[in-house]
């Protein structure tokens, strides 16, 4: 078996596996390998139980600044591409209506501020006034006894659009269609430790399997790739702090399209939303809550350690956390989503969140997503002393790179993907074949992504 490469990629959720393809399609890199620690693909974060599955084009996060929006909603049309060239509707991409709604006078304000700002990126927004919404998502106006909800309310966003997506089954096809000649996979490859050889290659080592070769390393491991990268002397400046989100489901019918709601600008973690739920199908789902969890994988035994070596304890990570609790609105929101956890009252106080985005909801509507819920690494900038937002990268300039992905990242993975691509290019001076992405991308020039 010829273990050498020209890139080795660690990480088989939909971040990695969007590189594989993007190597393996739209460049002559010769030889490529995908690595993963389990026995399939996007078991982790891309898992369809572990994120919200949505495409998130920053049209109804209103969490998103205006240049944010700009950049991601690219980054979703390039995802969305992909699908639709490849005929995965309804299997993979799903269309459904979306919004975000602001309930109460200031949120009503603040909404019909960022709908007009917002149009110049989303020419298709619309907005909904009370009315409309209650022809077109009723129960988000209906209150138990039938009446309109007291508050006044508007939403933003579009009756039809490819918001949805099962990112596993999107990993999981671009597998598919990467691999053959000199191009493999290889599952149940727990990545140990990399050494760089005296010759620049990198010798990636995993227990009781061969050592794999490769001129430039990409590793796309969520919460473990810094935990790599330190091991190598990168990214000590930075540490993990990883994010738990859970879920309860509720009734299919109470819900048309996905609803989110105003997110709170101090607050770092996004807004409880309402979703169709494209895996566990004729139900709803309602969250994420947002828990920090001491492991770097959910719903899988260990990591423990690992957390302990990434967390990077000491001065600067007491300040930033020192911080964050010091905010009363923050602190407040840090011990709701514990109370959220606790089972038999947790329900109770989540069903009263609920009830912003439907105000008829009963508790016994409620259902705990049992299983469901993954981790998102937040980034600790040790230097800065705070906590930062969005993806990080690595880069040692030497042939290998890391990546941190944390929401949106699996939005945004083939605009990362062609970021890396990019770069390993040039590194191995390879060429890239536009017409291809032209063809399945829609895109025309990747000068947009060179910052």
């Amino acid at each position: 078996m010829n273990n050498s490469y020209d890139v080795a990629i660690i990480g088989a959720g939909i971040s990695g596996s969007a590189l594989f393809y993007v190597l393996t399609q739209y460049t002559n890199i010769k030889r490529v390998v995908l690595l993963e620690k389990y026995a399939q693909p996007a078991t982790l974060s891309s898992s369809g139980n572990n994120n919200s599955q949505t495409i998130h084009a920053g049209d109804i996060e209103t969490n998103y600044t205006f240049e944010k929006a700009k950049k991601v909603s690219r980054a979703a049309k390039l995802i969305e591409s992909y699908a639709l060239y490849h005929k995965l509707q309804n299997k993979s991409i799903f269309e459904y209506q979306k919004m975000a709604i602001g309930v109460g006078d200031k949120e009503v304000e603040f909404m019909k501020k960022r709908h007009e700002e917002f149009k110049e990126i989303y020419p298709d927004l619309e907005f909904f006034t009370k009315e409309v919404l209650k022809e077109i998502e009723p129960n988000v106006v209906k209150m138990a006894d039938g009446s309109d909800r007291p508050e006044n309310i508007v939403g933003s966003g579009m009756r039809k659009s490819f918001c949805a997506m099962d990112f596993c089954s999107v990993a999981t096809h671009m597998i598919e269609q990467s691999c053959g000649g000199e191009h493999s996979v290889i599952f149940n490859y727990h990545v140990s430790s990399i050494t760089r050889q005296s010759d620049g290659r990198y010798l990636i080592h995993a227990k009781g399997k061969e050592a794999v070769s490769a001129s430039f390393v990409l590793v796309d491991a969520g919460a473990h790739s810094l935990f790599l990268a330190q091991q190598m002397g990168y990214g000590l400046d930075l540490g993990c702090l990883p994010v738990s989100g859970s879920f309860y489901f509720i009734p299919g019918d109470k819900l048309r399209g996905k609803v989110y709601t105003v997110q709170n600008p101090k607050l770092p973690f996004a807004a409880i939303h309402g979703d169709p739920d494209v895996v566990a199908r004729g139900k709803n789902r309602l969250g994420p809550t947002a828990l920090a969890l001491p492991k770097l994988e959910r719903f899988k035994s260990g990591t423990y350690l690992d957390f302990m070596k990434v967390f990077g304890f000491g001065s600067a990570t007491t300040k930033i956390m020192w911080d964050l609790f010091s905010d009363k609105e923050i602190r407040n929101y840090i011990l709701r989503n514990f109370v959220y956890e606790i089972p038999g009252i947790g329900k109770k106080y989540f069903w009263q969140e609920a009830k912003k985005i439907i105000p008829s909801i009963r508790v016994e509507d409620l259902t705990y997503a049992k299983g469901f819920g993954g981790i998102r690494p937040q980034v600790l900038d040790k230097n800065e002393k705070k906590l930062v937002l969005g993806e990080k990268r690595i880069k040692s300039g030497k042939g290998i790179s890391f990546n941190m992905t944390p929401s949106p990242g699996a939005t945004s993975c083939m605009r990362n993907a062609l970021i890396d691509m990019l770069e390993i290019t040039e590194y191995l001076n390879a060429q890239i074949k536009m017409d291809r992405i032209k063809t399945e991308l829609n895109e025309e020039s990747l000068e947009w992504l060179i910052d």
